[in-house]
């Protein structure tokens, strides 16, 4: 996906409005920044969610669909999406089987999304949550809490997307999220 940036202040809000134009299978919400599933929830499925900073485009907006993700919450620019992003999107999915929150292992994504899987527990949404750290290159990085998750996430997505649409339950659907992380490095 190549983007025109016309005005830096409004780069998230301008992409999301084209996202919606060029996807009408698509609900995107620019002002709360959350993309869905036009078809969501799916009853009896397990709702999948992702995010992460924008600028990383087409993860993890480009990969909301059938099969994938169930919805996708953008943050700023390279910066991690908010709770309340996390928690409208989790309501807009969850179709009684649960949600999984695929996280990538930056310190704002992992604090983000785990106090908004207290918060959708808190309204009685079933969440867990995966992990995901595949880069071998910054193990012991000053910088970072760990591996960082990169391009194994979008094998976590994809996998555990297809098991989500053959309607297997959330601690499977999470278990297999798990599998791929754990078999899947990068540098």
């Amino acid at each position: 996906m190549k983007m025109l940036i016309n005005v830096p202040e409004t780069v998230v809000a301008d992409a999301l409005r084209g996202l919606a134009a060029a996807h009408p299978e698509l609900t995107v919400d620019v002002e709360n920044r959350v993309i869905v599933r036009r078809d969501a929830p799916v009853a009896g499925q397990v709702g999948l969610i992702s995010g992460g900073g924008s600028g990383h485009e087409p993860l993890h907006g480009g990969f909301v669909g059938p099969g994938m993700l169930s919805a996708a919450c953008p943050g700023e620019v390279f910066t991690s999406p908010v709770p309340d992003q996390m928690l409208r999107a989790a309501a807009a999915v969850d179709g009684g089987a649960g949600v999984l929150f695929i996280v990538k292992n930056y310190t704002g994504d992992v604090l983000n999304f785990d106090m908004a899987a207290e918060m959708a527990e808190d309204e009685g949404i079933q969440v867990a949550k995966v992990l995901v750290n595949d880069d071998v290159a910054v193990t012991d990085s000053l910088y970072t809490a760990g591996r960082r998750g990169t391009g194994a996430t979008l094998f976590v997505e994809k996998i555990a997307g297809a098991a989500a649409a053959e309607g297997m339950p959330l601690e499977r659907v999470e278990a297999i999220a798990r599998q791929v992380n754990e078999s899947s490095r990068s540098f």
